[in-house]
């Protein structure tokens, strides 16, 4: 490799390093506003699945938060080795799909358990209509950047959000339905589908932050 397609690397890299940081702050900050919203209408409607979702979005934080945090670090230490930084992003979003499974798991027991319906849908389906645009734009932005850079824990953040996308649906599904039949339970059993989605996923970044423990120590 000659000198100037190495530079060219590096700054291709700093450069989607910097993407990488806009796409983690954008998430923090639109999962806040999300979380907000999605709360206040959620014991506004007395819509528990509503409300539910803008909790979850406060787990999303979680993610971003480990994403922001490694990228600054390897910004501040480029020459560091980035296995310590990324594992600890993984197993931030390793943990933020736990609680997101725990979260989905209390909702829907409490659902199925209550036979709760809302008052009201019609804010579930503008929330959600909202949050399947915006996830998925972040979804192939995060998934772009994190193939660039190869770094296992962006690309797992970009599966945390494809969660959110997926929670949107069951959101946009259960109050469709919820509008013309007034059958209140749609969204719990969709709702079984994402807790195992969520598991399967946190479980799939711990096992990839062990993985680059393993290879570190071989390179010991």
């Amino acid at each position: 490799m000659d000198k100037m397609t190495a530079i060219s690397q590096d700054n291709r890299e700093v450069q989607l390093l910097k993407y990488a940081l806009w796409l983690g702050l954008f998430t923090i900050a639109y999962n806040l506003l999300e979380g907000l919203v999605s709360i206040y209408f959620g014991a506004t409607d007395e819509s528990l699945t509503l409300f539910g979702f803008g909790v979850d979005s406060f787990i999303e934080v979680l993610s971003g938060i480990g994403i922001v945090a490694m990228v600054l670090r390897i910004q501040r230490n480029p020459d560091s080795p980035r296995s310590g930084f990324e594992k600890t992003a993984l197993r931030v979003t390793g943990n933020a799909f736990f609680l997101l499974a725990g979260g989905l798991a209390l909702t829907t027991i409490y659902n199925l358990a209550t036979a709760h319906k809302p008052v009201s849908s019609l804010s579930g389906v503008i929330i959600s209509l909202i949050s399947i645009a915006a996830m998925w734009l972040l979804v192939t932005a995060k998934r772009r950047v994190g193939h660039g850079l190869n770094s296992a824990p962006i690309l797992a953040d970009a599966n945390c959000t494809l969660v959110c996308i997926y929670m949107s649906l069951v959101l946009l599904s259960a109050s469709f339905v919820y509008q013309i039949t007034g059958i209140g339970f749609i969204d719990s059993l969709g709702a079984a589908g994402l807790i195992y989605f969520s598991i399967k996923e946190g479980r799939e970044a711990f096992e990839k932050a062990s993985g680059m423990e393993c290879a570190c120590e071989d390179e010991g």
